[in-house]
């Protein structure tokens, strides 16, 4: 099977996943949602229907990650020559900004309500009915959560993985207010409830904050993954032909590598036995690292000139290889 075909067949898999997933997603936050407005309209609790509108929120998030499982399965063309995987980096940023300020909401919200608190307010204490559908919500969203992991390793989906994040943060807001409803009845105490829900939000943030940084890494074609470029130079090593490999580069588009590398051979070689030895180099690569869109091989004389190259790693920078 020629790389491109099995590229293709891998990817053809890999979007199926992330499609189910989504749609997965879309199913369950639609059915919470439509549970909690309805019964936060009916009983009048604000704290359900609260609840209900932030996974109104996620329902959208769902829909956002259906449409981008259509979008990257498009094949390259001319406008877009790399293809379209950066599309799910793009939106896994979009969640990690909905995360964050569904972070600073709560914070706010729980900041206003203690001062209330402290001038001297009452709150009202919580319904039974919004004890029991919350624990109806922390229920399904563990299980959501779960799939959204499973199928999102399984993929190596950014987009699906955050999307389990946003459900464990959400599994969180819920558990505590939970809790802070259960301790509230016990002890005559409502104040807690926004006590819990302002340490909450901290976590929310910070996590919106690790997310943002992993995905801008990305963005950026960074790669803080020494052993990509260990692995790589190790294959290359097994290729008498080949001497000093330098000036690589690894960046990730969704799940897949795209590599730069330069490689010297004998500068009196012919041009058809130096391509064969570039070929030979490129599938020592994908074997070693997998999943690779495309290589970059840039073939020198031996002791060449390298003076005005940009940028790129070699074996001293990853500490040499045994």
């Amino acid at each position: 099977m020629q790389p491109t075909d099995q590229n293709t067949l891998i990817q053809d898999t890999r979007t199926k996943i992330v499609r189910t997933a989504s749609f997965v997603a879309l199913g369950g936050n639609l059915l919470l949602c439509v549970l909690k407005l309805t019964v936060g309209l009916i009983t009048g609790s604000l704290a359900v229907l609260g609840d209900g509108i932030d996974t109104a929120t996620d329902v959208g998030i769902a829909v956002m990650a259906v449409l981008v499982s259509f979008i990257i399965n498009k094949p390259s063309d001319s406008r877009y020559p790399w293809g379209r995987q950066r599309a799910e980096t793009i939106a896994s940023m979009v969640l990690a900004f909905i995360i964050m300020f569904a972070g600073i909401q709560l914070f706010i919200a729980s900041i206003n309500k203690l001062i209330q608190v402290h001038k001297g307010a009452l709150l009202p204490m919580p319904q039974c009915i919004a004890i029991i559908v919350t624990a109806v919500s922390i229920a399904g969203k563990l299980l959501l959560a779960l799939n959204q992991y499973l199928l999102g390793k399984k993929a190596q989906s950014l987009m699906i993985l955050a999307n389990a994040r946003n459900m464990v943060n959400d599994i969180v807001i819920s558990s505590s207010v939970l809790v802070g409803f259960i301790i509230s009845l016990l002890f005559h105490a409502p104040y807690f409830d926004p006590l819990v829900a302002l340490l909450v939000s901290c976590w929310i943030i910070k996590s919106a904050i690790t997310l943002f940084i992993e995905l801008n890494v990305e963005l950026m074609d960074g790669n803080t993954n020494k052993q990509l470029y260990e692995q790589l130079f190790s294959a290359v090593a097994t290729i008498p032909e080949v001497k000093n490999p330098h000036r690589a580069r690894i960046r990730k588009m969704a799940n897949l590598w795209d590599i730069d590398l330069d490689i010297e051979v004998d500068g009196s070689m012919p041009v058809s036995e130096a391509h064969v030895i570039a070929e030979k180099t490129s599938f020592v690569i994908r074997n070693a690292l997998g999943n690779v869109y495309d290589i970059v091989i840039h073939i020198e004389p031996y002791n060449s000139d390298r003076d005005g190259e940009c940028y790129g790693l070699s074996v001293e920078d990853v500490g040499g290889i045994e």
